[in-house]
């Protein structure tokens, strides 16, 4: 017999009261069905036991909405849409529960909107810094279908499939961003505390430090104006990087020319970035949105400067009467697989299918690429390590010898 789990669970009915308990079921599925089958929309779920979890929070760096956040809401939504609640009251229970400050005050404006009889589209297309366009392009595509709680689903399944992908990308880049900030934190430590003790003891016994090691003592008296000036520089440049990328979309441009042209991590960003090309066409013709808006969406929320420049002349060429894939061979980020799948699915009549599939098969490699890269970055990453650690030892120690062997021949 599977193994029972307790979970705690937040709900509502169809008269919209809310509800909050605990339930057993084998998993979060099955506790869900379970729910459901009560008549009951589930807002929340946690296991027992797993519900203490802590996110650290730096003051000034919170006003955000998370992709996770918006994959909840639009779970929550497409949940309560479907189960015949209307769009205000699903509106203002969503706000009442929201955890995100931005989400909750952008959901209580669109509220207000709707009320004023706006609609929903238009509503969240005002708050551009909390919906992304794709999500509101399908919502505006599901409002003329009147599938909007179809809608929400698929852009559920986006949001989290995104969220997962993005998730295996930074463990992929955990390992080796705390590994060099060590390097760094050690290095500072020897210089502040460990190279002046070896200093006062050249000192006593005399002689005339290698270039290497005097190099390491220079530095050590510096260290007051060193460390300030390359924190000072590395937030510098955060900071008008950031401004750059969101001003100028020369510059953004070649920087995602560079990553995908990059030795190491090009391969991987170039298959998230045909990942979320696939997914999110496939997504918006697969609700109705015209060809000519889905391009233009797909060039805007790829988040690939390269993508969104093809977009632009794959929109010129479908004005003229060429076929996508035709104007897409042009562009040397689509791989070849990519362009026949789309051919295919232009000529049988079903692109947003063929699509959904070659995303599919790029979210599998992106979870490939992703191992393989923290797998062959640990062991390089041990050897920098084992390096600068080795590196300051011989440093260190190498006037040792140089004074051994002047009191030998003297």
């Amino acid at each position: 017999m599977p193994t029972t789990k307790t979970f705690s669970y937040h709900s509502i009915d169809a008269a919209g009261k809310k509800a909050k308990g605990t339930i057993e079921a084998p998993n979060e599925a099955a506790a869900t069905s379970l729910l459901r089958g009560r008549g009951e929309v589930p807002l929340g779920l946690t296991e027992a036991g797993q519900g203490l979890q802590m996110e650290l929070k730096i003051p000034g760096f919170g006003g955000k909405v998370k992709l996770k956040d918006l994959a909840v809401f639009s779970r929550q939504f497409a949940t309560m849409t479907a189960s015949g609640m209307s769009l205000l009251r699903s509106l203002a229970i969503l706000e009442e529960q929201c955890s995100s400050p931005p989400l909750k005050k952008a959901l209580g404006e669109v509220q207000a909107d709707v009320s004023g009889g706006h609609g929903l589209s238009q509503s969240m297309a005002k708050h551009d810094r909390v919906f992304p366009r794709l999500m509101v392009a399908m919502v505006r595509a599901g409002e003329t279908g009147g599938m909007i709680d179809q809608a929400l689903e698929q852009i559920a399944d986006s949001l989290e499939k995104d969220t997962a992908l993005r998730g295996k990308i930074k463990s992929a880049l955990t390992y080796p961003a705390i590994v060099l900030a060590f390097t760094f934190i050690m290095i500072a430590g020897v210089l502040i505390f460990i190279v002046p003790i070896f200093e006062g003891m050249f000192k006593n016994l005399g002689g005339e430090l290698p270039a290497i090691t005097q190099f390491l003592v220079d530095a050590s008296h510096n260290m007051g104006w060193i460390g300030p000036l390359f924190i000072g520089t590395g937030v510098t440049t955060s900071i008008v990087y950031k401004r750059q990328m969101r001003a100028s979309e020369n510059f953004r441009l070649k920087v995602d020319q560079l990553k995908i042209k990059m030795p190491v991590f090009g391969p991987l960003m170039r298959k998230l970035a045909m990942s979320r090309f696939s997914r999110n066409l496939g997504l918006l013709l697969n609700v109705g949105v015209p060809v000519m808006q889905a391009l233009t969406v797909v060039g805007e929320t790829t988040g690939n400067e390269v993508i969104n420049a093809a977009m632009k002349d794959v929109q010129a060429a479908v004005r003229d009467g060429q076929t996508m894939s035709s104007s897409l061979r042009h562009h040397k980020i689509f791989p070849v697989m990519v362009t026949q799948m789309i051919e295919v699915g232009e000529e049988s009549g079903q692109i947003s299918q063929m699509l959904d599939k070659v995303a599919d098969f790029y979210d599998r490699e992106v979870d490939d690429a992703a191992e393989s890269l923290t797998a062959s970055i640990e062991p390089i990453m041990v050897l920098v390590m084992g390096g600068v650690v080795g590196g300051l030892v011989v440093c260190l120690y190498l006037p040792m010898f140089t004074i051994y062997q002047n009191i030998q021949s003297s």
